[in-house]
């Protein structure tokens, strides 16, 4: 992907500071996705609270090692309870980790350098500490009992490391 053009130039804006969740086409919508892998993590929700808390424990489908789904197009065959995110989804869900480009352009903000859309570089999430790569067990290897002792708060922070915008 080419990198941002810079301000004043003539090219035009990208799609993600013109359109809505809602008005993107399913290709635009899908490159939104950074691979960071957050979401795909296990939850925990509090039943008289409602909190959510974040594992590292990643779904079954989760691939460690590229942080994307090994079967993405029929992941709720198999995971029912995987979330489908639609522009609807985005605003009425609030465990989103505050990094996710759906999360930012829904929230009116502008996408992070290190966001493959703007540095033109996958890669750019890892190193900027954002991805789960490395990070994360398969909850394959993990028994449901043990989940509680594999809460984390790092998912719904802001990376040190990551800069904002």
């Amino acid at each position: 992907m080419p990198p941002v053009a810079a301000p004043g130039s003539l090219a035009e804006p990208p799609f993600w500071r013109v359109k809505t969740l809602a008005e993107m086409s399913a290709p635009e919508w899908e490159s939104l996705c950074d691979g960071c892998g957050r979401c795909c993590l296990l939850k925990l929700q509090d039943e008289d609270t409602d909190r959510i808390a974040y594992t590292d424990v990643a779904c079954r489908l989760f691939d460690l090692g590229t942080c994307r789904c090994s079967d993405y197009p029929n992941r709720q065959a198999h995971v029912p309870d995987c979330v489908r995110l639609t522009p609807e989804v985005v605003e009425d869900i609030g465990w989103l980790p505050p990094t996710c480009a759906y999360r930012l352009i829904d929230e009116g903000k502008d996408l992070p350098a290190w966001h493959p859309l703007v540095s033109g570089d996958p890669e750019t999430v890892v190193t900027a500490g954002v991805s789960v790569r490395g990070r994360v067990s398969s909850e394959t290897g993990v028994s449901e009992w043990e989940l509680m002792d594999r809460m984390v708060s790092w998912p719904a922070k802001w990376p040190k490391g990551a800069k904002r915008g």
